[in-house]
């Protein structure tokens, strides 16, 4: 038993995360000299993530297309991300009102976070409907492939595969084959690649503690421990509530594959990241290929309930700081922004400028938001474990809605 832990790679990546985090309590800004581990582990995973990506959906579309239940995967899984996004947003609302995290907060303490928070220029990005829409679509794919816009990609593979699918059924079969074996030979990569995987989680981890400490974090907990709530809430009820309603998997069975992708989510940041990883956790729990391959990948792109949830209770934590009395309206567009701007979010980790976004369409100030985005490594964890849990619980459900066999 014991020998089969220390075999176990999820052991090492959680041993790692650990220890990244005690050295860089230990060496403060000075853990930064592990920076280049963690930077060498994610330039190994984003260079075989587009390419996965690529291949996954051209193969999925391309068999589904071919399939009776093609159609019934789009929209259940689809259906399941607009949903979840939503109920996600409604919890966040629902635990900023009670908790107010924002309440607490003096002028005085803002002020020493900022002090310490780096200084940041802000733009609106671009929110608009049709604005989304039409930047999903590529001028170019090959331009799409080359600057990694994962969005474009999966629509131009989503045309692609379907467009392989209304071929001949016998010239349909061998693409497909080709496929699946190039698919076969990317995975094998992200394993080797994820062999390196405990170093580059010690580099994070270091650098992260090392260079916001736990003196930051306690200056906005209230905002943290609230937004864990709702991360909670959504995560482990309204989840397992659908897996139990709509799905074959065990509750108990998804958490125990989940643990590893979780653990990586946790440390990486990354939904894109931790995507191979998650695969191999879909395949443990007997998801059909051809729905994990179409709805793993979409949902690693669009699919973001933890970051719907953060966006809306930062726009609550400032309208509470500034004393901002809300009105129904602007609740409205918080709950239209957040989610147009959750699915707008690539799964790539970094300081998200999309809460700006929800911010200016409730007419909340931005000036506070450098305090947040010296922390936004630490809230970016916790939400990326969010979206691949439900990356993984939208191909359980819709495996099971969509009539797709075992």
């Amino acid at each position: 038993m014991v020998k089969k832990i220390f075999q176990n790679l999820g052991f090492w990546i959680l041993v790692a995360m650990v220890a990244g985090i005690v050295v860089g309590a230990v060496m403060g800004e000075q853990a930064s000299v592990f920076a280049p581990l963690g930077a060498f582990f994610i330039q190994l995973i984003k260079m075989l993530v587009v390419p996965l990506v690529a291949v996954s959906i051209i193969s999925g579309a391309a068999a589904l297309g071919g399939s009776r239940s093609a159609g019934k995967i789009g929209f259940v899984s689809i259906g399941f991300i607009l949903v979840t996004t939503v109920v996600s947003i409604w919890i966040a609302i629902a635990a900023g009102l009670i908790f107010k995290p924002g309440a607490g907060l003096t002028a005085d303490s803002v002020g020493a976070i900022m002090a310490q928070a780096s200084s940041a220029n802000y733009e609106e990005p671009e929110m608009s409907f049709w604005g989304i829409v039409i930047g999903m679509i590529p001028t170019n794919p090959i331009q799409a492939f080359a600057e990694g816009n994962i969005l474009q990609i999966i629509v131009f593979g989503l045309l692609l595969g379907f467009g392989i699918a209304s071929i001949e059924p016998h010239k349909r079969e061998k693409v497909i084959n080709g496929l699946n074996y190039l698919l076969e030979a990317l995975i094998w990569c992200i394993g080797k690649v994820m062999l390196v995987a405990p170093v580059g989680v010690f580099g994070l981890m270091a650098e992260a503690t090392g260079t916001f400490g736990f003196d930051i974090l306690l200056k906005v907990a209230n905002l943290l421990w609230v937004n864990l709530l709702a991360v909670f809430i959504m995560g482990l009820i309204v989840y397992p509530a659908l897996l139990a309603l709509f799905s074959r998997v065990g509750i108990g069975e998804f958490f125990r594959a989940m643990m590893r992708p979780q653990i990586i989510a946790f440390s990486t940041a990354s939904s894109m990241a931790t995507l191979p990883v998650t695969l191999s956790a879909c395949d443990q729990m007997r998801i059909s290929k051809q729905t994990s391959g179409f709805v793993v990948p979409l949902g690693a792109t669009i699919n973001m309930t933890g970051n719907a949830i953060y966006y809306t209770l930062v726009a609550l934590f400032f309208a509470q700081f500034y004393g901002l009395e809300l009105s129904m309206a602007q609740y409205v567009a918080i709950t239209i922004t957040a989610s147009l701007g959750s699915v707008g979010q690539a799964g790539v980790p970094g300081p998200t400028l999309m809460v700006v976004a929800v911010l200016v369409a409730a007419g909340i100030p931005i000036e506070g938001l450098p305090m947040l985005y010296a922390l936004d490594r630490i809230f970016d964890m916790i939400r990326t474990v969010l979206n691949i849990t439900g990356d993984a619980a939208c191909a359980a459900v819709t495996d099971r809605l969509a009539g797709v066999k075992e």
